[in-house]
């Protein structure tokens, strides 16, 4: 499985969670396969997102695209971080 970590600091979460929702077809289409949404205990506007991917190819792609620049500035993002994963093991406890 391949994965994209995204961290950033957004203006405002319910701004930038409209923006995310409305985006989902444009993700799924794109690849992305699951995600899941987290926030730093200590501040709801630094938001954790973490989804899986057909191929990371596809999802830099998509991440890099000149629409998602303009979507991002759009739903109030401050420097995203992306970080592309590859699977090695998973397991549960």
């Amino acid at each position: 499985m391949q994965y994209v970590l995204i961290i950033h600091e957004v203006a405002s979460y319910p701004a930038w969670k409209l923006v995310f929702d409305q985006a989902r077809s444009m993700r799924k289409a794109a690849g992305e396969i699951s995600y899941q949404l987290l926030r730093y205990d200590t501040s709801a506007n630094h938001i954790v997102h973490f989804s899986a991917w057909t191929c990371l190819q596809d999802a830099r792609r998509f991440f890099e695209s000149a629409e998602l620049v303009e979507i991002r500035e759009k739903a109030g993002v401050q420097a995203p971080n992306f970080i592309y994963l590859e699977q090695l093991e998973h397991d549960v406890l």
